[in-house]
């Protein structure tokens, strides 16, 4: 069976660059390179979430609070990211709350939320993960109550689909913080990763079966709903409950363009679910041989290397360049795990010439050691 990377590894290299964790991952744990790799950037994505929170809602938009808010809100953004004290940073930014009640600031508002998750994001970054979650299910609740009552009324249609689509964002940062090393609660985790989802798939059937309101407004992107679908399809993987990730993973590949690089890593995702996977037996259809499963994984491997040698610069990134080797690697396991050793033997050579070429040592070490393995079973 292959390996999968553990949650604390992921975790733990959000302290590191992700190009360092992720050789370090690949070196320690091959077949899971590129689980583990997506697993990575989720995390730099977790990281980034107050400086995107700060960009899109407050930084930037400054100009739209009333100034005795932004007052406040300068001053708890110099002590989150400059002059970093924490416990100032939180007494502006509760300032800024209040003062905006105070004034009639609408609580709903991107400002008002993006305040709040600012306010969460702050308390992630300082460790403080279980106040980041009560801040964030307090949003959450309070989304709910508001898209049950206002947001059902008319003139609220835009509104709405701006507050659920909140709903859905936070629903899937909760399952983040849940799963994480600190808290550690993989049920609650997955019941908010499955909630986030639903509500997001749930609405675009709605609008495909009903049809979109003029004043609705677009619903979710196809790159925030395949983060969505990613975040469950990350848990499903990191429970060996491969069978249920593959087709998470499959639907993500059909909302990207097919010249991405990260769909190079999703095609390696789906890959490495498809070989470990042991569907559970159903009385109406036997689950797939090993043989069948194999084959389908390396189908998706070859895809990958397909795909990323068609992304020209500056499209193309690490990702393509370390997801070629890992899954040029990946093949070498694959063909030696059904025998063939003089394509496995070509495979390794060539992850190694890869590896080599971008700088990769543990991917030129794997490979090293996949080479001796089948020297040593034809010795």
């Amino acid at each position: 069976m292959l390996a999968r990377a553990p949650q604390q590894s992921v975790v733990h290299s959000r302290q590191i660059t992700t190009r360092a964790a992720a050789k370090k991952l690949f070196n320690e744990y091959p077949f899971s390179f590129s689980l583990a790799c997506i697993l990575i950037l989720t995390g730099a994505g977790s990281l980034l979430y107050t400086t995107y929170v700060y960009n899109t809602y407050i930084v930037a938009n400054l100009h739209n609070f009333p100034e005795p808010v932004a007052n406040k809100l300068r001053r708890a953004l110099f002590y989150s990211n400059q002059d970093v004290n924490p416990k100032k940073a939180v007494d502006y930014y509760r300032q800024a709350l209040a003062v905006a009640d105070e004034i009639g600031m609408d609580p709903f508002s991107d400002e008002i939320l993006g305040t709040k998750i600012a306010l969460a994001a702050l308390m992630e970054k300082v460790n403080q993960h279980q106040k980041a979650i009560d801040i964030l299910e307090i949003v959450r609740a309070d989304c709910k109550k508001w898209l049950q009552t206002t947001g059902e009324q008319e003139g609220h249609e835009a509104d709405r689909t701006r507050v659920l689509a909140k709903t859905v964002a936070i629903s899937v940062k909760l399952g983040d913080l849940y799963a994480n090393e600190y808290i550690a609660d993989q049920d609650v985790a997955e019941k908010n990763l499955i909630e986030g989802v639903e509500i997001a798939l749930k609405e675009q059937r709605r609008r495909e079966d009903e049809g979109v309101l003029d004043a609705e407004g677009p619903w979710m992107s196809n790159e925030e709903m395949g983060g969505a679908l990613e975040s469950l399809a990350n848990h499903y993987e990191q429970k060996d409950q491969h069978y249920l990730a593959a087709p998470l993973y499959l639907q993500c590949l059909s909302l990207l363009p097919q010249t991405s690089c990260h769909a190079v890593v999703l095609m390696n995702n789906l890959s490495i679910s498809l070989a470990q996977q042991i569907p559970p037996p159903t009385s109406a259809t036997p689950p797939p041989s090993r043989s069948a499963l194999v084959s389908s994984a390396r189908t998706w491997a070859q895809k990958s290397l397909s795909i990323a040698a068609g992304i020209k610069p500056p499209e193309r990134n690490e990702e393509c360049d370390v997801g070629c080797a890992v899954a040029t690697h990946n093949l070498g396991e694959f063909a030696e795990m059904d025998g063939d050793i003089a394509e496995a033997r070509r495979r390794y050579d060539e992850a190694k010439g890869l590896s080599q070429a971008i700088g990769f040592r543990g991917g030129v070490e794997r490979a090293e050691e996949g080479l001796g393995r089948v020297e040593k079973s034809t010795g």
